[in-house]
């Protein structure tokens, strides 16, 4: 990695900028290069240091950081679910993450992961649909209408050329604000009464949700053969949002086991129950989708190479424009032994 300058400023792109970046960029064109950096980050997955992402739970919500290195970069993400927000006028997630040199130790970018997470979320739910959706798929049905919903709609237009959304919220105006999004930028978007009716038609089931409660928002008579489901939306212990025998049917492809066995929709199902992981169907060391008839579930809670590979693409990305600005956060003092000196020479 390049080394930072001798005044250790530190790069940091503001929500502002962010706004900037993704405006620059057109976020259709930001999605594609999204998943292309997360496809070439889980095709060598084996390089990166993996753990379960280290949550403090409340009665209201939870706090999690979650870290990786691939030997040369380090990067953790600072990120928050507290669903009692929206009643509040509070984002229900908020996000910051940091990427460093693991040479020297040194932070090299700082940055807001709110809206990068929406971002990266969305361009992994579309990479994995690349490979797991029926051919020629162009209808989604999103369940859950709120703060995702348009990222993953358009990821899967970017990626996958998606043409329809089918849109249920159990709140409507959620729908109304989704449907107005999306509105002139090239898709026919339904608003829908009821679940059964957003997903008639669809042949990608995207179910996104911030409820911390055992739900049923797919029931095992809704899903019909060929469906590729994508389960997304905050996933923590006690969080399930499709009945059993959905994923008794489906084959289940997870990002990381340990992590997906206590958070996602497989906590409903024994320890042993089989999964395939997605780095090794992305890597080709697995089958993804064999036939037409055949139900896939990528049950998503979020991991922490995803957020390494947003950072990664965004430290690129920012090079030579004026999308950050320089913190000088780091106290490096000319002698490195002299702290306290310098300290001392900065006195009024």
């Amino acid at each position: 990695m390049t080394q930072p300058s001798s005044k250790a400023l530190v790069p940091f792109v503001s929500v502002d900028n962010m706004m900037r970046l993704i405006h620059h960029l057109g976020i259709e064109d930001m999605l594609r290069d999204l998943a292309s950096y997360i496809e070439a980050d889980f095709k060598r997955w084996e390089l990166f240091d993996k753990t379960p992402r280290v949550a403090s739970h409340s009665d209201v919500g939870v706090i999690e950081l979650m870290p990786t290195s691939d030997g040369e970069a380090y990067g953790f993400k600072y990120v928050n679910g507290h669903p009692k927000n929206t009643s509040e006028g509070l984002q229900t997630v908020t996000a910051f993450g940091l990427l460093a040199d693991v040479y020297t130790g040194y932070p090299v970018l700082l940055t807001e992961m709110t809206l990068l997470t929406a971002l990266r979320t969305a361009a992994t739910s579309a990479l994995v649909a690349k490979h797991l959706a029926p051919k020629g798929a162009d209808t989604m049905a999103m369940i859950g209408n709120g703060a995702q919903s348009e990222f993953q709609t358009l990821a899967m237009k970017a990626i996958l050329g998606l043409k329809s959304v089918r849109l249920y919220d159990k709140d409507p105006a959620a729908t109304a604000k989704c449907a107005q999004n999306l509105a002139g930028l090239g898709l026919n978007v339904t608003k829908c009464n009821t679940p059964e009716e957003a997903i008639e038609g669809a042949q990608i089931l995207t179910t996104c949700t911030a409820d911390k409660q055992c739900a049923t928002i797919l029931s095992d008579n809704m899903v019909g053969s060929g469906v590729h489901i994508n389960a997304i939306g905050g996933g923590c212990p006690g969080k399930t949002g499709l009945a059993p025998g959905v994923l008794e049917r489906a084959e289940v492809f997870v990002e990381y086991p340990p992590q997906t066995r206590v958070e996602g929709e497989i906590q409903q199902m024994p320890e042993d129950f089989a999964v395939t992981e997605i780095w090794e169907m992305i890597a080709g060391r697995k089958t993804g989708r064999r036939d037409r008839s055949q139900i896939t579930l990528f049950d998503s809670v979020g991991f922490a190479i995803e957020d390494f590979s947003a950072l990664r693409y965004i430290r690129d990305r920012i090079k030579d424009t004026d999308y950050f600005v320089d913190l000088d956060m780091l106290a490096d003092p000319d002698d490195p032994r002299d702290l306290f000196g310098m300290v001392q020479r900065a006195k009024p």
